[in-house]
């Protein structure tokens, strides 16, 4: 088993269970309501009664002494589940521990998640209700499931241990996260969204924010069943998306931007080639003909830091059709709306603003940052001239991601950009309760992107998508 035999000893009682639970003879037994408990179809462990247990420290001491974990690792997860729960029975019979069969199944499922996966909140990856997990320490474990938080029975041993998975995590991308690079931003295997912070920045313990994406893909047609557009809003997004528009995605952390983007691509030729830059790769576009790219932090010499607006300009050599833009947060929006402005038509980025006003008046700000000497007013005609379209995306209070708005730009005017709203959300304000009421609204108007629309045979469908 292993390739390593266990080393024989003699057999020793267990002292008091951290929980405070000791059996007459010496031996600790846990009580049954510490077994494991199943929510929203993913496992949930009691790490009070087991995985701090002195029960789990020594067996755990046991199996780590009695296998190369290293050549452990190489192996697949499920020739190695088989082998460590027989080695684990083994080690409980040796040492005469009181565990049942259901209690030694879950000390080698957590063995397992510590070597193959990122321990004991492994199993809140594979529920499908949870969009976000929040590890506040090695003592509190927060969720998002259906737009609440929830705290979770789920513990860590220690903070080392937190540490430990955030780094595991960090160097699987090829990053570094440590005393002296205290914060990472790095991604998993499912391409789920990770950040880290490290003591002494987190006062608490190690921070680990996780941000997962659905496993299914989410197309208009499902987001309309959810309420987060209407049908026509669909339509039209349709339609600006393949007449090659360049948009704009604004809305708050966790306001389903990155969804949005998304769910555009799938209206993408798939003849067309586009190059992804972000800080950690997240998309999951559907075209056979993508080229992602992702920024890379200072080495631990202080340098080959490579940042988005390098990249921008990299991207621009590499014949990209359209180039999106994971998030756009400095100074290479000045370089997104340079390539918008020559012939990348399609392009798309995000934007952290609470409405599409701000949006622009952000871009602004961040345009200022890469050129100090460029007039306010050549900027903001770089920008009407660059942008079609800006989707406003909110997170509301009953946890439901919604478009609040879908604003054109219509040019300029004096030294002002100009927009109209085509698509708004309005809230019922004489129905409070637990749910938002509302309605999407249609302006009706004739969107100024119609003309791009009738080179790509998509006008008489944009004008009867605004007369819904």
């Amino acid at each position: 088993m292993f390739g390593q035999k266990i080393r024989r000893g003699a057999a020793r009682p267990v002292g008091e269970d951290v929980s405070g639970g000791s059996d007459e003879a010496g031996t600790l037994a846990l009580d049954d309501t510490d077994l494991a408990q199943t929510t929203g179809g993913a496992p949930r462990l009691d790490q009070k009664g087991l995985l701090r247990s002195e029960i789990f420290q020594s067996v755990r001491t046991s199996v780590l002494s009695s296998i190369n974990v290293s050549a452990t690792v190489m192996r697949s997860r499920e020739l190695v589940e088989k082998d460590l729960l027989a080695l684990v029975a083994e080690i409980c019979v040796r040492d005469r521990l009181m565990v049942t069969a259901a209690d030694q199944e879950l000390m080698a499922r957590e063995l397992l998640n510590d070597m193959f996966g990122i321990g004991p909140i492994e199993p809140l990856l594979a529920d499908d209700s949870i969009t976000d997990i929040l590890v506040n320490g090695p003592d509190q474990v927060y969720v998002e499931r259906h737009g609440h938080l929830e705290l979770t029975p789920i513990r860590f041993r220690d903070n080392t241990h937190v540490t430990n998975v955030a780094q595991r995590i960090a160097g699987s991308v090829g990053r570094r996260v440590d005393e002296s690079s205290p914060m990472v931003d790095a991604r998993l295997a499912d391409g789920s969204r990770v950040n880290v912070v490290l003591p002494p920045l987190a006062l608490k313990g190690t921070y680990i924010s996780i941000r997962k994406f659905s496993k299914r893909s989410i197309t208009f047609n499902r987001m309309v069943a959810q309420g987060n557009l209407s049908r026509p809003m669909a339509r039209v997004l349709e339609i600006a998306c393949a007449c090659r528009c360049n948009i704009l995605i604004s809305g708050g952390t966790g306001s389903g931007k990155t969804t949005m983007m998304n769910t555009l691509s799938y209206g993408i030729d798939p003849g067309e080639r586009i190059v992804t830059i972000e800080d950690a790769a997240e998309l999951q576009l559907q075209q056979p003909h993508v080229v992602s790219m992702e920024t890379r932090p200072i080495n631990i010499e202080g340098v080959g830091a490579i940042d988005q607006r390098e990249l921008v300009r990299n991207a621009l050599r590499m014949r990209p059709d359209r180039i999106i833009l994971g998030e756009t947060r400095g100074a290479e929006a000045f370089d997104v709306l340079q390539a918008m402005n020559t012939g990348h038509d399609g392009s798309m980025s995000t934007i952290h603003a609470n409405s599409a006003r701000d949006a622009l008046t952000r871009l602004e700000s961040m345009v200022l940052m890469a050129t100090r000497t460029l007039p306010l007013l050549s900027i903001r005609r770089q920008i009407a001239g660059a942008l079609h379209l800006i989707i406003q995306l909110e997170r509301m209070r009953d946890g439901v991601r919604r478009i609040t708005s879908v604003t054109e730009v219509a040019g300029m005017e004096g030294d002002i950009i100009i927009t109209q709203d085509l698509f708004t959300f309005e809230y019922d304000a004489t129905a409070y309760n637990d749910e938002v009421s509302g309605r999407f609204v249609n302006s009706g108007l004739r969107p100024a992107f119609a003309t791009r629309a009738a080179y790509y045979s998509l006008d008489r469908a944009l004008l009867e998508a605004m007369r819904e």
